[in-house]
């Protein structure tokens, strides 16, 4: 039998795209603790200079896990997926992957406006393709209204794009402001949707 053509929305196996996404966001983390370097000498005084490329660091991992925890959730009340899904989930992976290397670059020049800008821009693209991803799934679960409302649902993810949208052109006047706003929208995505825990099967 040939095989169904990409853009067909035919049901495809939900666990093999789980455990792809499992895999590339754990090498995402992976590739970035790898870029530590270690401290010089052996006083609290060493770590110092590691402190931008550390904290860096911890802000990526807080945002891949965020996005790891709701993509848990999200996949959790599909009924199935189909290739529309697919490709929006891989597009949503693409722009996980490339976290390390803003993460390294900015860990590098943290207080300078090109590097910080493209890590917004990153953030931003994460944010986009999960509201992508989040609409495809709503597409593939039409048959069930209620449960395509809740998927689509995303003025989390609305707020979260406006305010990369701001801070990627105030990198350019002050990196820190924009940095600030990257920590701010993190503390707003670290807990997991609610929507998300009241529709979850039981």
């Amino acid at each position: 039998m040939a095989p169904a053509p990409a853009g067909q929305g035919s049901p495809v196996n939900k666990s093999r795209l789980e455990a792809f996404s499992d895999g590339v966001i754990a090498i995402a983390i992976t590739i970035m603790v790898l870029g530590l370097q270690t401290p010089q000498g052996s006083s609290l005084a060493d770590l110092a200079p590691l402190m931008p490329p550390l904290l860096s660091y911890v802000l990526s991992f807080v945002y891949i896990g965020i996005y790891w925890v709701n993509h848990h959730h999200l996949l959790q009340l599909a009924t199935q997926v189909d290739r529309r899904v697919l490709w929006a989930n891989l597009h949503l992976l693409f722009w996980l992957s490339l976290l390390p290397f803003v993460t390294s670059w900015v860990a590098n020049h943290h207080r300078q406006s090109a590097p910080v800008a493209c890590y917004g821009v990153v953030l931003l693209m994460c944010s986009i393709a999960f509201l992508l991803l989040k609409r495809a799934l709503r597409h593939s679960e039409a048959a069930h209204p209620s449960l395509a409302a809740l998927l689509g649902h995303g003025r989390k993810n609305a707020l979260s794009i406006l305010l990369y949208a701001v801070a990627i052109p105030l990198s350019l006047a002050t990196p820190l402001g924009a940095t600030a706003i990257y920590v701010l929208l993190a503390l707003l995505w670290f807990l997991p949707d609610h929507h998300f825990e009241a529709a979850r099967p039981r």
